[in-house]
């Protein structure tokens, strides 16, 4: 363990104030486990509720640390070897909103790659800078996302010399990694800085088996989900400032634009915890996470029927430059993704983190169990000879192509709307966001000319049952589009 890792600092200091709790009359109102509705938690399970406080004599203040805070994001930093460390109460949608703000001003140009998350578009309407799209590759036959080209990042800043940052998702939902060191090279070469989601990549950096994060790759920012893989409470999550070429000021000038005034001590302490953990035994945690993800994925590919996406098979390939493990990409040749996460759930009690058109997606980390293991394949072999002689004909989903973009996000934000039958949208000016969640990638973009194509990948989904956010009608027969009085 590293110097100094053996503490927990916030940690610490709450329970150091449990020890001489004082008559209490701030904020929040519920008073340690006094306040809470005995209709959800009863005495014995409001046990944590102690540690729900706020800015105190002794527990600091995210928005201006000086204390205890301050030492627990630098542990962090020390930790992941970045210049600074931000705690997120809003989780990876305000660091990405974050890095954003901190990094373009209005006008501005950044390149944006088409798979990214919603949150993306919400920074960007927050700071009104102007995406330049360009396209991931597409990993043909296996439903997913590909990498990123270096060669497409340095052809889009060639042909947009004024481009300032490159956003990128990386690794994606689905456990995929570009070749991000090269890209930050490029990037660096024309003066743009590297901003990266790395929501889903906060554990590959204590395991040589996992492929290399973003911050071992010169990134200049990044953001990470801590709570998704490495141990703190949903929400929390991290941002990492790397260099010198994003002004440190202007990061925490965005930070107290987009987080709350009143952040939960529950999520920060998570997160300081969950450092600790890492730091004590992190290689040992991801040990455990592979040795389960790669003896699921041995038995599932034995299964008839079934197949567990394997690094082999795309590694070299659509810009794939490694793959995550961890991550189970499974899927039926008699069924879709989305039938087959409900019948897994329903009929066999196995929660999976998404479905698509071919995919189900199970996240393995150090705190899944053998008997979960167990679990999954038991319930993908009995769908195996359940459903045997089910007749099904795979029909790829492919990302559209790139549409006009008519208005930049954040003009299309303050612009009017009327409301038009979703089946007159083709040819109109979106002026709502349509994205598929999970995994929260916009297929519809306010602003932006919709296509035959992208209206028909929309009912494509929709043919699936799948779950979309944004639209106001959540039965998509009408859509809001922008007047076209421009």
């Amino acid at each position: 363990m590293k110097e100094n890792q053996g503490r927990a600092p916030l940690v610490d200091a709450l329970k150091a104030y449990q020890k001489d709790r004082p008559a209490y009359f701030c904020i929040p109102g519920h008073r340690f486990e006094r306040g809470i509705s005995r209709r959800w938690l009863t005495p014995e399970e409001c046990s944590f509720l102690q540690y729900d406080l706020t800015e105190v004599d002794g527990l600091d203040d995210l928005h201006q640390p000086s204390g205890v805070i301050k030492e627990a994001q630098e542990l962090m930093a020390q930790l992941y070897c970045a210049k600074k460390s931000y705690f997120l109460v809003n989780g990876t949608t305000c660091g990405n909103e974050a890095m954003l703000l901190a990094s373009l001003k209005e006008r501005d140009q950044v390149l944006v790659p088409r798979n990214v998350h919603k949150s993306v578009m919400e920074g960007l309407i927050l700071c009104g800078a102007e995406p330049i799209y360009f396209m991931p590759e597409w990993s043909g036959g296996n439903g997913i996302s590909g990498g990123i080209s270096p060669e497409s990042v340095e052809k889009a800043l060639a042909e947009h010399p004024m481009i300032k940052a490159v956003f990128l998702v990386n690794p994606t939902y689905y456990g995929v990694f570009s070749d991000i060191r090269q890209i930050a090279d490029i990037c660096h070469r024309r003066n743009a800085v590297l901003l990266v989601d790395e929501a889903h990549g906060g554990h590959v950096y204590f395991s040589d088996r996992l492929p290399q994060g973003s911050i071992s790759c010169d990134a200049d920012m990044c953001s990470q989900s801590f709570h998704k893989v490495t141990g703190s409470l949903t929400q929390s999550s991290v941002l990492h400032l790397l260099s010198d070429r994003v002004s440190q000021m202007r990061v925490e000038h965005a930070l107290k634009l987009v987080q709350s005034t009143s952040p939960s001590y529950l999520l920060m302490a998570s997160l300081d915890a969950a450092r600790y953990e890492l730091a004590r035994d992190g290689s040992g945690m991801m040990d455990k996470a592979l040795e389960l993800a790669n003896a699921a994925r041995e038995k599932i590919n034995q299964i008839p029927g079934m197949h567990c996406l394997k690094r082999e098979e795309v590694t070299g390939k659509n810009s794939v430059f490694d793959l995550d493990e961890t991550r189970l990409v499974i899927s039926c040749d008699r069924m879709s993704g989305y039938d087959l996460q409900k019948v897994l759930r329903r009929q066999h009690g196995v929660e999976t983190e998404l479905g698509d058109s071919k995919n189900v997606l199970a996240i393995v980390t150090y705190a899944n169990t053998w008997e979960e293991i167990a679990a999954l394949i038991s319930g993908l072999e009995k769908i195996s000879a359940d459903f045997m002689f089910h007749d099904y004909q795979y029909t790829e989903i492919p990302m559209p192509q790139i549409p006009e973009m008519v208005l930049s996000p954040r003009k299309a934000f303050f612009s009017d709307t009327t409301t038009i039958p979703w089946n007159d949208a083709v040819g109109e000016i979106a002026g709502e966001l349509i994205a598929p969640y999970p995994p929260g990638i916009p297929l519809v973009v306010p602003g932006e000319r919709l296509t035959a194509d992208i209206f028909a990948c929309v009912e494509a989904y929709r043919s699936f049952g799948c779950h979309f956010h944004g639209p106001e009608d959540e039965d998509l027969l009408t859509f809001k589009i922008i007047e076209n009085d421009l």
